[in-house]
């Protein structure tokens, strides 16, 4: 009776043991499978990733085009153009 009564009191004690053993089996378990999926994000591009991208990339080109526009504007103006401007006809003031 005696010595049940100890493994019943002890039980409590052991179980944080027991269930840091299960944690780290656990861990050592499924470990692999995280450095495979972490591996496989890195090498693959999603859809959202892909579209902010390209969202960056036609902003940038449409900056560009910006710039050119308003250089050629300025070139227009000051009746110093380049062969590749389009200038409309002048307008009388």
């Amino acid at each position: 009776m005696r010595n049940a009564f100890i493994i019943f009191a002890a039980l409590p004690l052991l179980s944080g043991c027991v269930t840091s053993v299960a944690k780290t089996a656990f861990d050592v378990v499924t470990l692999p499978v995280k450095v495979a999926s972490a591996g496989v994000d890195a090498l693959t591009t999603s859809q959202a990733e892909a579209d902010q991208k390209r969202g960056r990339e036609i902003r940038k080109q449409e900056e560009q085009r910006g710039r050119e526009a308003r250089a050629m504007l300025q070139r227009c103006q000051s009746g110093r153009t380049l062969p590749t401007d389009i200038c409309g006809p002048a307008q009388p003031r």
